[in-house]
């Protein structure tokens, strides 16, 4: 292991902003489940989440667009999302935490309701039909959302998989989720609407790395039932 992850390692177990439970804390009582508002972010504004965060940018991109929500990124990978917790904590971003955790696990996280919505940015699309069940769009994790998202709650998916497109889209219809934006093409075919700069002025890396070899960002908002 590289001597700049082990740093990073490291400075994640000080850093305010960054909480790293056991599995098994996860498992037998999370102790800010039902109470990320009063105890970690000291407010009652609404919580967003985004699953898979890598280095941590479009979480950190989102709380500086919208202050009045409270923002965590949730990845296993603690040395990617250091990235993003340090520029938090070096800006004083208090509506800002990073989980280090399996995505398997969220459900674990958070109590009923305590969720206002969440982000999936360029998750892994899992093509292989063995490995349908780790799409985070898979009817099973659609089902751990519904168990902290409030009525009504929203989830975002933005990819650069047009499979993973097609196959979140087909579903979602079927299954008779409320979709309220589904765009094949952020940046081509979707004009600019600066009521909504969360769409295309914030990227994560793999999103501009995307860009930049030509493949097309989709984008799909829907309801939880």
């Amino acid at each position: 292991m590289g001597k700049n992850k082990l740093r990073r390692f490291a400075e994640n177990r000080i850093l305010p902003n960054v909480i790293q439970p056991t599995r098994d804390e996860a498992l037998e009582g999370f102790k800010l489940k039902g109470n990320w508002r009063k105890d970690f972010f000291k407010n009652e504004q609404p919580i967003v989440l985004e699953l898979g965060c890598g280095k941590g940018e479009y979480t950190v991109g989102l709380a500086k667009t919208f202050t009045d929500k409270n923002f965590i990124g949730i990845d296993i990978k603690g040395a990617r999302f250091w990235f993003g917790a340090k520029e938090a904590v070096e800006n004083g971003m208090n509506n800002v935490a990073f989980l280090r955790s399996q995505i398997e696990l969220v459900d674990y996280f958070f109590a009923e309701n305590e969720v206002d919505e969440i982000w999936i940015t360029f998750p892994d699309p899992q093509i292989k039909f063995k490995r349908t069940k780790h799409r985070l769009t898979h009817p099973d994790f659609l089902e751990r959302y519904k168990r902290f998202l409030k009525p009504g709650g929203i989830v975002h998916l933005k990819t650069d998989s047009e499979f993973l497109h097609g196959y979140t889209l087909g579903y979602l219809q079927g299954a008779g989720y409320e979709i309220t934006s589904a765009h094949h093409d952020i940046y081509g075919a979707l004009e600019y609407d600066p009521n909504t700069p969360h769409l295309r002025d914030i990227r994560t890396h793999y999103e501009e790395l995307f860009s930049t070899k030509g493949k097309t960002i989709t984008y799909i908002k829907f309801k939880i039932n």
